[in-house]
C-alpha cells in the first residue's frame, strides 16, 4: 500500500539575509508515513525538524526533492493537511468560535454553517461555556484547545504539530496530550508531530522519526512497541527512552 505520505530526497535552504548565499536545513530526507499512523519527529534543537513540517503543509518549498500525499506532488497548501502551531496564531480580534470559524473559511467549506460547526468542535475539545471569550482572556492551555479545535473542525486528512505542547506547563500539557491521543484514536487522520521531547514522543506515537543535526537528514525510525496508554513509566518505557537519548546525542552522531 502506498504511503499516505512521502517525503522523497527532501532539501531546503533558505537565503542568508545578511551575509548572502544559503544555509540548509534539511538534505536530501527520506520518509514514509502510513495512514493513520501517529509519527514523532525528534533530534537536536536547531536541527531543520520544523522545516520538514512546513514542506509537508505547503507552506515552503522544496530546494530539492519533493513531498508526496496521496501520490500528488506537494505544490501549496491544502484542505487534506491542518496544522497546529507552538505560538497558538490566534486572531487576538476574533472570539473562541470566530478563530475556529476562520479556519473554515480559509478552506472555503461548503455544505454546513460554519458557525454550528466551529461551535461543535469548541465543544469537542472542552470549551464549551468559553465560545464568545477572546484569546487575551483564556490561559495557555485554553488558547492551544482553539488551535486544535481549528485543525479538527476542517476534518483535515493529516495534522501536522510544530511543538504543539511546548509553551504549556507540565500539567496542561499532560492533559492535553491525553484528550488529543484520545480524538486521535477517535478519528485516526495521520499525524506528523515535531517536539524536542523524547518522553513526549514515546507517549504518543507509533513510529519515531530520529533526525540529525542540521543540515536534517533521517537517522533511524524507531517503531513504539510500548503497550498504549502510556502515561505510567514501565520498563519498556525506560529502555526506548534510552535509546532514543542514545540516537539523538550528539556524541553519538560523531
Amino acid at each position: 500500500m502506498t504511503p499516505h505520505i512521502q517525503i522523497q530526497g527532501l532539501t531546503i535552504a533558505y537565503e542568508k539575509p545578511r551575509e548572502g548565499g544559503t544555509f540548509v536545513a534539511v538534505a536530501d530526507l527520506e520518509l514514509d508515513v502510513p495512514r493513520g499512523t501517529f509519527v514523532t519527529i525528534v533530534g537536536p534543537s536547531g536541527c531543520g525538524k520544523s522545516s520538514v513540517l512546513l514542506a509537508v503543509a505547503g507552506l515552503t518549498a522544496p530546494s530539492a526533492g519533493r513531498v508526496l500525499v496521496d501520490g500528488r506532488v506537494v505544490t501549496g497548501p491544502g484542505r487534506d493537511r491542518a496544522m497546529v502551531f507552538q505560538e497558538f496564531a490566534l486572531m487576538p480580534w476574533r472570539t473562541v468560535v470566530e478563530n475556529v470559524r476562520f479556519g473554515l473559511e480559509l478552506q472555503r467549506w461548503r455544505g454546513e454553517d460554519l458557525t454550528s460547526r466551529a461551535h461543535r468542535y469548541v465543544e469537542l475539545v472542552g470549551l464549551h461555556g468559553f465560545e464568545h471569550y477572546r484569546p487575551h482572556q483564556l490561559s495557555g492551555g485554553m488558547r492551544q484547545r482553539v488551535g486544535i479545535a481549528r485543525a479538527l473542525a476542517a476534518n483535515p486528512k493529516i495534522i501536522l504539530m510544530d511543538e504543539a505542547f511546548s509553551e504549556l506547563d507540565s500539567f496542561t500539557a499532560a492533559e492535553l496530550r491525553k484528550e488529543f491521543l484520545g480524538i486521535w484514536q477517535d478519528t485516526k487522520p495521520t499525524i506528523i508531530m515535531v517536539t524536542h521531547l523524547i518522553p513526549e514522543a514515546i507517549e504518543l506515537a507509533d513510529r519515531i522519526a530520529v533526525v540529525s543535526p542540521r543540515p536534517a537528514s533521517i537517522r533511524q525510525i524507531v517503531k513504539n512497541t510500548v503497550p498504549r496508554p502510556r502515561i505510567g513509566r514501565s520498563p519498556e518505557f525506560f529502555a526506548l527512552e534510552d535509546e532514543l537519548f542514545r540516537l539523538v546525542s550528539p556524541a553519538s552522531q560523531k
